[in-house]
């Protein structure tokens, strides 16, 4: 097995929590229209009509919380028949600003578990989403220092991740990739010959989800935290 050189590590509910705060903004947004949709629409219609903006604006808006601020306006609208209160915009608003601004909470193990990766490997960090946000994260989780590059793309496929190894001077067969999702940070990193390592997250993002049998388990390692990684990186070496 070819030594590794570089380890690719995603960010949100990889390296902190993310998810859980959607939810919780989500379960708010749901309460909120009650008030206008209550015997017309129950939780379930509601959110099959957020992931279907949420879809629908990813070529515009692209990822991240501005987006799904902007599709929680449009659902919102769409779902009370326009009958909502300007006051219940402004309150979705300020939702998407306490996104922007929520504290970073690392996942158990990560502080200790990066400077470790750090000197023995190239670390990059490669995450979708708002490019400004990501950044604001990424300083404000006081692991900056430990990442020889941090790369925020609109989409994580098999074109992007080649070009950011060819930006960085990476073969494929020394890149390890490390994230939560198996659409996005494991699919596309086998299919140009890399290694990946799914760390399990207790949710997943509705468009992140894949159909059962997307991979085959047996091409990539899955691990319940990132506390195992040391040791999961030692074997694929061995």
């Amino acid at each position: 097995m070819s030594e590794i050189e570089v380890i690719g590590l995603d960010a949100d509910d990889t390296l902190w929590h993310d998810e859980r705060m959607f939810m919780d903004i989500s379960s708010r947004f749901r309460r909120l229209l009650e008030q206008y949709i209550a015997g017309d629409l129950d939780e379930g219609s509601i959110d099959v009509v957020l992931e279907s903006k949420e879809r629908s604006n990813l070529e515009l808006f692209g990822y991240g919380v501005k987006a799904y601020t902007l599709s929680l306006i449009e659902t919102a609208i769409a779902t009370t028949r326009w009958r909502i209160s300007a006051y219940d915009i402004h309150q979705i608003i300020n939702w998407g600003k306490e996104m922007l601004t929520h504290p970073v909470d690392l996942l158990d193990g990560v502080e200790t578990v990066v400077p470790l990766l750090a000197e023995r490997y190239r670390v990059l960090v490669i995450t979708k989403g708002d490019l400004w946000n990501q950044e604001a994260k990424i300083a404000r989780s006081g692991l900056q220092p430990y990442f020889d590059s941090v790369e925020i793309v609109a989409e994580k496929d098999v074109s992007t991740y080649q070009r950011v190894l060819v930006r960085n001077g990476v073969k494929p067969d020394k890149f390890v990739m490390v994230g939560n999702s198996l659409r996005s940070d494991i699919a596309p990193p086998l299919e140009l010959g890399a290694r990946a390592i799914h760390i399990k997250y207790p949710t997943i993002w509705a468009l992140e989800q894949v159909p059962e049998g997307f991979l085959n388990p047996d091409d990539y390692t899955a691990i319940d935290s990132i506390k195992q990684l040391p040791e999961v990186l030692e074997q694929l070496e061995a």
